[in-house]
């Protein structure tokens, strides 16, 4: 996959497939599947650092998980710019950006429009792709006070849909939708020629994202946009367990594991 293919799959119909990834493990296994792309997000941040937000990504963890990335898989890669970065001026952002595409990312994804048209629009024509996130920005969840859905009035719904439309004009690549009304995401995926991507904003989005560790069922985390295809947290703890017992118990390792 390629950024331009991003427009070729919505003109053709086909689904864009997407996954978080943060480590080359994990991309090595993903690099074996049908998954299109992989996004790495500042989740990270609360996936693989134990934060309670997306806020404390840092941008060195953000290079060094896109650079393990890369180094376990030849997919398409988006990298979040984290918290503050596209808000400190053009040239900041630009060297943020650049460091993620040097780190082996292929495109980045900004948090909102509006307010950084300026920033989105010097990165594009800069040559770096560009992917909008519109609805739930998790970087602004403290100006939301909260996690909540976005665009349930007609009036955020029309702004949602402008920053989508923005997006589109600035060259961005593609849009993902999170936690919007479903109606609303089909609304944006019809009025717009760069597909949607979609988090918990129903099944007419262009595409779709999960967090990997939920829907691998690792994480305990299951809000109800999340399909669960493996119970992983207990296959592993199972795992585990069986693996202590046999070590207590002198059951491991046995002669023919150490020859």
């Amino acid at each position: 996959m390629t950024t331009v293919d991003f427009h070729k799959f919505k003109a053709e119909g086909k689904k864009i497939s997407m996954i978080t990834c943060y480590d080359s493990t994990f991309a090595k296994i993903i690099d074996q599947t049908d998954i299109d792309c992989i996004l790495i997000g500042d989740s990270a941040s609360m996936v693989m650092h134990g934060e309670s937000t997306t806020i404390p990504a840092k941008m060195e963890w953000m290079e060094e998980h896109t650079r393990s990335v890369r180094n376990g898989t030849q997919k398409y890669i988006v990298s979040d710019m984290p918290f503050l970065t596209t808000r400190k001026g053009i040239q900041y952002a630009t060297e943020c950006a650049g460091r993620l595409l040097v780190n082996g990312a292929n495109c980045v994804k900004i948090e909102g429009v509006f307010g950084q048209e300026d920033v989105i629009g010097h990165l594009v024509m800069s040559g770096i792709p560009v992917m909008s996130h519109l609805g739930l920005t998790p970087q602004f969840y403290q100006a939301f006070g909260g996690h909540k859905m976005q665009g349930k009035t007609e009036e955020a719904a029309e702004k949602i849909i402008e920053e989508a439309k923005k997006a589109e004009e600035l060259g961005c690549c593609s849009v993902v939708l999170e936690c919007i009304p479903a109606a609303l995401a089909e609304r944006i995926t019809k009025a717009i020629s760069i597909p949607t991507i979609g988090i918990g904003a129903g099944v007419n989005c262009d595409g779709q994202v999960l967090v990997l560790h939920d829907m691998l069922g690792m994480s305990g985390f299951k809000p109800r946009f999340v399909r669960q295809y493996l119970d992983g947290l207990n296959l592993i703890k199972n795992a585990l367990n069986s693996y202590a017992s046999d070590v207590h118990t002198g059951d491991f390792p046995k002669g023919d594991e150490i020859k």
